[in-house]
């Protein structure tokens, strides 16, 4: 199993960055994905635990389904299929220190085919990564709500 952790600082109270993470269509505005389609609502509606969500990205079509939803504080989504991965798990955290929410992104998988881990593991950072930016801008202005 391989593990990445991203750490970022969105300059936003948690409920504020909590919304934007949680709006699983409203990706598609911010998060720089191409698009997002909600399969199935969840509890509490309409993103909350068993809610289902396909996201569209370079190519890929990934279905994810949320396990664990604990607002304002964490979310867990597990990768149902479309990505090269298995046992794949994202797992996104918020505290809060005034108006600053650190956000804890880990992501666990297993790679499809052997030896593809490292190669795997770069490409999610990047894409982790840039979506960890968006969201510090995003929730920092006021172009969002």
């Amino acid at each position: 199993m391989r593990e990445l952790e991203l750490v970022g600082r969105v300059p936003a109270p948690v409920e504020r960055v909590w919304a934007l993470l949680t709006d699983h269509v409203g990706w598609q505005r911010w998060a720089g994905v191409r698009e997002v389609v909600l399969r199935q609502q969840g509890d509490p509606p309409p993103d909350g635990v068993g809610a289902r969500r396909v996201v569209r990205q370079s190519g890929l079509a990934i279905e994810e389904e949320v396990t664990a939803f604990e607002p304002p504080r964490r979310i867990v989504l597990r990768v149902l299929e479309g990505a090269p991965l298995r046992d794949a798990t994202s797992e996104i955290e918020l505290s809060e220190a005034g108006e600053v929410t650190t956000v804890v992104w880990r992501f666990r998988f297993r790679p499809l085919l052997p030896l593809t881990g490292g190669l795997v593991e770069r490409s999610l950072e990047r894409r982790l990564t840039g979506i960890l930016d968006r969201l510090a801008r995003v929730a920092g202005s006021s172009g969002i709500d």
